[in-house]
């Protein structure tokens, strides 16, 4: 049924006979591995602005990749002329990076092992292809969106945007092992913005981007479609208030912070942190390290003992989802924190191979942005999980006597480790004696991972649990962006910093 599913456009395309060739060529220098990669990527970005699509635009990436493990060492190269000439030169080319790298390398380059996937098939979870639907519609529903925005008291701007993207990959190996593979994503934004005597600020929509379809934008809510119709009417209201509410008194609050805020919170601290290549310091002269070596694993203390992190490369309409990755292995789910201890890593091939993490086996987290760049480890969808009796977000807000209740993200910063940082949000209700009392400015909280996450004392249930996350997170030189999504409920954390940013400033 998946194999049905796969855009005939794509299909067509020439990428299993390059693949043959290319991997036969590969195969006569004597290599230990090679893979054959075909990707077609296509984006299309909109933005309206106060009731006017101010651009429309369309890209495309087409090519393949063949990577090699020769001598002990990686070689790669790529290509975007569809011929058999071009991948044989191709194939070549990867050898000789190989047999140059060769020198280079100390420590040899091996896979873990895995199983063979004999021309498997698979889709994302979507109803509609957003590339199916007329840029009219497109262009009507950003733009209405901003005349309504504009329409409404205090409001003096409106913006709006989507992003789109349709990921095609077929990927093959001397093995045995066959992908053919297709996901949807969608990144839709909306914000207002207004002023009050020196005041200017804004208020956005906190609709996730999700691995869904058009159906996300204009489906009957409830049913998988965000109720943007809601939001809107609410979003005047909230930008009026917060333009008119006092500056947060700077000290410590019990906080309860909705999932739209905490997803970045977990991306940054745990996300990035259980990387396995961040931890063995392969990223550090360029995205930084971190304080969760492998050494502390099964030891360390990441919080308290209601965390519970999970990697999962197979949850339906996450950003990071996908069936196989980028090296053949098909995804997978597993613990990374368990009861507030560190337990587990995210892997690839390479780092997976002679260790006892995941049983020596990798847990699918190698991906390449783009044909013209080698597959490296990247972040599979890491979720906080729910209290499966946990109260809903007014239960934590009950439980709280001073303290804050936080929504929407906005900026943040953490250092190199993951260890030190701030975030800060959309808006914020000061809480008082179990009740919120009207928006707070000029806040952000701040504390080191494990401080924040050991102050961890109340989850939400499953009704308050929300899939967000990012569309462009960075890595890597050259670098590479990947999309990725991070579920987590409400969550309750006591006695935490707050800072007042306009006072620091």
């Amino acid at each position: 049924m998946a194999h049905d599913r796969i855009d005939p456009t794509f299909t067509s395309l020439p990428y299993r006979r390059l693949a043959g060739v290319a991997l036969a060529r590969a195969r006569d220098f004597g290599v230990s591995h090679a893979d054959f990669r075909f990707e077609r990527v296509r984006y299309q970005h909109l933005s309206a602005r106060d009731g006017v699509l101010q651009g429309a635009e369309d890209s495309e990436d087409l090519g393949f990749a063949v990577r090699v493990v020769h001598q002990g060492a990686w070689g790669f190269a790529s290509g975007v002329v569809l011929s058999t000439d071009e991948a044989v030169r191709v194939a070549e080319q990867a050898v000789h990076v190989a047999q140059v790298a060769a020198g280079m390398t100390r420590v040899p380059i091996t896979l873990a092992e895995e199983p063979v996937y004999d021309d498997v098939a698979w889709c994302s979870s979507y109803e509609v292809d957003p590339f199916t639907v007329p840029l009219a519609d497109k262009s009507a529903l950003l733009c209405g969106w901003t005349k309504r925005l504009l329409d409404a008291d205090g409001v003096e701007h409106a913006s709006a945007g989507l992003q789109q993207v349709l990921e095609n990959k077929f990927y093959a190996d001397l093995q045995g092992t066959t992908t053919t593979q297709q996901r949807v994503r969608l990144q839709p934004f909306v914000e207002a913005y207004g002023s009050r005597g020196d005041r200017f600020d804004s208020m956005a929509s906190i609709a996730p981007p999700v691995g869904r379809g058009w159906e996300y934008l204009t489906g009957v809510p409830g049913s998988g479609a965000w109720d943007f119709d809601a939001e809107l009417a609410e979003i005047p209201g909230l930008l009026a208030e917060k333009l008119a509410a006092p500056s947060v008194e700077a000290g410590r609050y019990d906080l309860v912070i909705d999932p739209s805020n905490l997803w970045l919170t977990i991306h940054e601290s745990v996300g990035h942190a259980t990387e396995l290549d961040r931890a063995l310091g392969y990223e550090a002269n360029y995205a930084g390290t971190s304080f969760a070596t492998p050494d502390k694993l099964g030891t360390l203390r990441y919080g308290s003992s209601l965390m519970h992190v999970t990697g999962d490369r197979t949850t339906e309409h996450g950003l990071a989802t996908v069936g196989y990755d980028d090296e053949g292995v098909r995804t997978q789910a597993w613990d990374i924190v368990r009861d507030g201890t560190l337990v587990g890593y995210q892997l690839d091939r390479p780092m997976a191979a002679g260790g006892t993490l995941n049983g020596g086996r990798s847990n699918g987290c190698a991906y390449a942005d783009s044909p013209g760049h080698i597959p490296i480890q990247r972040m599979a969808n890491v979720s906080l999980q729910p209290d499966p009796d946990g109260p809903n977000t007014a239960g934590l807000v009950a439980r709280v006597e001073r303290g804050l209740y936080i929504v929407g993200d906005k900026s943040w910063s953490i250092d190199m480790q993951r260890f030190n940082f701030q975030f800060t949000g959309q808006r914020a209700y000061l809480i008082e004696d179990g009740e919120l009392r009207g928006q707070v400015r000029d806040f952000a909280y701040q504390g080191t991972t494990t401080e924040f996450w050991g102050s961890l004392d109340g989850l939400g249930g499953p009704q308050t649990y929300v899939l967000g996350g990012a569309f462009n997170c960075g890595k890597a030189q050259p670098g590479q962006v990947a999309a990725v999504s991070h579920g987590c409920p409400s969550a309750l954390f006591r006695d935490v910093n707050v800072l007042n940013v306009a006072e620091e400033i």
